[in-house]
């Protein structure tokens, strides 16, 4: 979408993976100007490919940029991107926007967010998102956001091109609460939806029918519907790395923990992830989580 005088934004974009490169694709093909940048050089070959206009320095995404969007992988690397040696903090200049669509952790968002504010005069709206690869090279991810409201206004028209449902938790870290929330859900959906997998097959039924059999019931949801089939014909070529759902479910223990709210059940898919990765398994899908319970 555009902005208020019918201009589109100009973006800069950092990390240009699983997730940020269909991001990338889908933004160009709406007419935004996008300059990318990766640290693997190939990732950032496919960012060109998709129109994106590639720089051999992080930094260098910040000149003309109304935004810069981050899709990372770990806390660390955003704050090396940002705040780094070669980051892009000390290229922006007052009235920029950082627009973070990582999960990171709670209080390192809410921190990156102040000191972008003392330190170049930027806005910082945290915007976790959902939906994996599909939902990101489509416009319709589920963002869930914190930050100032000046800072949320200005970056709506945006989200209206990425987002299918865009919503707003509060201040600064509002939006990372809410996705440790959601990672909490979907890894212990993940460690069920194999579970009951082989519960069906043991017992000898069809087993891959299973999401149709439910479907419309209680049981029922996205998860079901998307994963459990991928469970069943044990395909795990990556929409989600193991490894990024474990990093995932560390933070949520963590967090939790910071607040003394118990989550055994989260605790349970975090013992069986590990596991996984233990296991050799870490840039298969999530849903190769069945692997452990195949052993």
């Amino acid at each position: 979408m555009t902005d208020a005088t019918g201009r589109k934004a100009t973006l800069g974009y950092l990390g240009t993976g699983l997730m940020g490169l269909p991001m990338v694709r889908h933004l160009v093909s709406r007419g935004y100007a996008v300059t990318a940048f990766d640290i693997v050089e190939a990732k950032r070959r496919e960012a060109s490919s998709e129109g994106a206009t590639v720089v051999e320095r992080g930094r260098d995404v910040a000149a003309g940029a109304d935004f810069v969007l981050l899709n990372l992988p770990t806390t660390e690397a955003v704050e090396d991107a940002i705040f780094g040696p070669d980051g892009v903090a000390a290229a922006l200049k007052p009235g920029q926007i950082v627009v973070d669509f990582s999960t990171i952790t709670v209080e390192k968002g809410r921190t990156f967010a102040r000191r972008l504010l003392d330190e170049a005069g930027c806005g910082w709206v945290d915007a976790p998102v959902s939906g994996g690869p599909p939902a990101s090279g489509s416009g319709t991810l589920t963002v869930m956001a914190g930050g100032r409201p000046q800072d949320i206004e200005a970056v709506r028209p945006l989200m209206g091109d990425v987002a299918q449902r865009f919503t707003v938790m509060g201040p600064a870290g509002a939006g990372l609460v809410a996705k440790m929330i959601n990672q909490l859900i979907v890894g212990c959906t993940h460690a069920v939806l194999a579970e009951a997998l082989v519960m069906a097959e043991a017992a000898g039924i069809e087993a891959d029918r299973i999401p149709e059999c439910l479907a419309g019931g209680h049981a029922d949801g996205t998860l079901l519907q998307r994963n459990y089939p991928r469970m069943a014909a044990r395909d795990f070529a990556p929409q989600g790395y193991a490894r990024q759902l474990l990093k995932d479910l560390e933070m949520v223990s963590a967090f939790a923990g910071s607040l003394k709210a118990p989550a055994p059940m989260s605790g349970e898919a975090l013992n069986l992830y590990r596991l996984l990765v233990h296991l050799g398994h870490a840039e298969a899908d999530t849903t190769a989580i069945v692997k452990v319970f195949d052993r």
